[in-house]
């Protein structure tokens, strides 16, 4: 029983040690040129303008969130669909396909809330404001 955690520690241990051997061999061989561009925040060709601290747009992070749910939806479905068949030959395929029927309809419902709501929307179009009250009565006057 001992002999099959000392392959793992041995082979973690290779691991680590190939990774500061790889660090050791490229400190010594690399050039060393430093500059006053080099020691710049970002070495990306821009030159860094401006606060580092700035307001993303918010509707990125929905984007992302339902992109990464349908991925997720994806990696969970598809050791499900890998298995389905054997799953029919047993005589489960009608529980296990109502299963991934019941996932895939919260994870669409969801979508469609995103959507309706226009969370989707790059470019979100904001209400027209109210008109004010006096302009309201100006308006029933005419």
């Amino acid at each position: 029983m001992g002999f099959q955690y000392a392959t793992v520690l041995v082979f973690a241990a290779s691991a680590i040690g190939f990774c500061l051997v790889n660090l050791l061999v490229g400190a010594l061989l690399r050039p060393r040129f430093p500059s006053k561009e080099k020691a710049l925040t970002y070495e990306c060709g821009e030159i860094p303008t401006g606060e580092a601290w700035f307001n993303f747009n918010p509707r990125f992070y929905v984007i992302a969130l339902v992109f990464v749910i349908c991925e997720v939806e994806i990696a969970l479905m598809l050791p499900v669909a890998l298995v389905y068949r054997a799953w029919i030959a047993r005589g489960h395929g009608g529980l296990a396909f109502a299963e991934i029927l019941a996932f895939t309809v919260i994870l669409a419902v969801g979508l469609v809330w995103a959507w309706a709501h226009g969370d989707l929307e790059w470019i979100k179009r904001l209400a027209e404001p109210a008109p004010a009250p006096s302009a309201r009565k100006a308006a029933q006057a005419n």
